[in-house]
């Protein structure tokens, strides 16, 4: 009895030193296999290039030129002569107004000063023979002169019966139909210049020292994804607006593109600076800590940890001012998975 009793504790002795030799070559192997782990990552080189720093805003596109046509005597439209969307120049006839009346009291006008000139010419003729006094000779010549800026004023009149473009540009807006009675001074068409069109900006007083004239401007149109519409800094305010503390800068689009209207609603981007040759990544790459910003570099297939100083930031890219050399490859995705030292697979790059 008790020599079984003594088999049965060396079995168990054995059994529990078996286990504890596999526990520790587990543990080892879990832990050679932790030390080789290989993480997948996509990458990227660093490279030279140009970036820029740009104020940016929003703004409603306008024709620089745009005129409201008037009409400048009354009367009956008898013909219009343009549509909305013609291109007329400037001293195009767009309507014309009933002119008779206007011909015939232009027509009265020059019959009663031609009468009136020939008794102007007899009273000279008679004051130079001291035939008339002074004072007769002044009045004959006061009345043709009086009726001569009457009839200047009935004849142009009837020429202001054909309503005129002021301006080079496109038919933007008729008011007017024939048959309709207008009074002076009536709006009857509106006339858009379209070339060049322009954004107004209205840019806090603390940017003033970055915006000048002839900068590079950018515009992207809400109605024209994907496209990019290139113009400058024309004009800036001298003088900041105490109530909104903005100052107007007008920005001129150079590109002309018959798809870009006024009223179209658009982000400008002013480019005050531009670094040239500078070193550049995919500001995907940058992590940031506490005020330290760093990448991981990877060279012999492992991830080393290095801080960074950045600069400008423009699209996808953000300039590296400190930290980093042309030609050196950078994590872009999967740091966050990283430590200092990790061996890495680049998937793509």
């Amino acid at each position: 009895m008790r020599t079984k009793a003594i088999g049965i504790l060396l079995a168990s002795s054995f059994l529990l030193i078996t286990a504890c030799n596999n526990s520790e070559g587990n543990e080892n192997q879990n832990n050679d296999q932790d030390s080789t782990l290989v993480v997948p990552v996509e990458a990227a080189t660093v490279l030279k290039g140009d970036i820029s720093a740009y104020y940016s805003n929003t703004a409603t596109l306008e024709a620089e030129q745009e005129a409201t046509v008037v009409a400048k005597v009354r009367g009956v439209i008898q013909e219009i002569l343009v549509e909305e969307g013609h291109r007329v120049k400037a001293g195009q006839v767009l309507a014309r107004i009933e002119g008779e009346q206007y011909r015939i009291e232009a027509e009265r006008a020059k019959s009663t000063m031609d009468r009136l000139n020939n008794d102007y010419k007899r009273s000279k003729e008679l004051y130079e023979k001291g035939a008339i006094s002074v004072e007769e000779y002044d009045n004959k010549r006061f009345e043709y002169e009086a009726q001569r800026a009457a009839y200047e004023l009935a004849k142009l009149n009837e020429e202001y019966t054909a309503i005129k473009s002021p301006i080079d540009g496109v038919i933007s807006e008729r008011f007017i139909k024939v048959g309709n009675m207008i009074g002076t001074d009536q709006d009857v068409f509106k006339v858009t210049d379209f070339d060049p069109l322009q954004a107004i900006l209205y840019i806090p007083e603390h940017e003033m020292a970055k915006i000048d004239q002839g900068q590079p401007a950018e515009l992207k149109a809400d109605a024209l994804p994907n496209q990019v519409f290139k113009g400058h800094v024309e004009r800036i305010s001298p003088i900041v607006d105490p109530t909104t503390g903005t100052f107007k800068v007008t920005v001129v689009i150079d590109e002309k593109n018959s798809k870009l209207k006024p009223g179209m609603f658009g982000r400008i981007k002013i480019v005050y600076d531009t670094h040239t040759a500078t070193h550049m990544i995919p500001k995907v790459a940058v992590l940031s800590e506490d005020e330290n910003q760093s990448v991981f570099v990877i060279k012999d297939s492992t991830a080393y940890r290095k801080i960074i100083k950045t600069g400008y930031v423009n699209g996808q890219n953000i300039e590296v001012i400190e930290g980093l050399e042309e030609g050196e490859i950078i994590v872009t995705t999967g740091q966050g998975s990283l430590k200092d030292s990790t061996k890495v697979n680049v998937v793509r790059s």
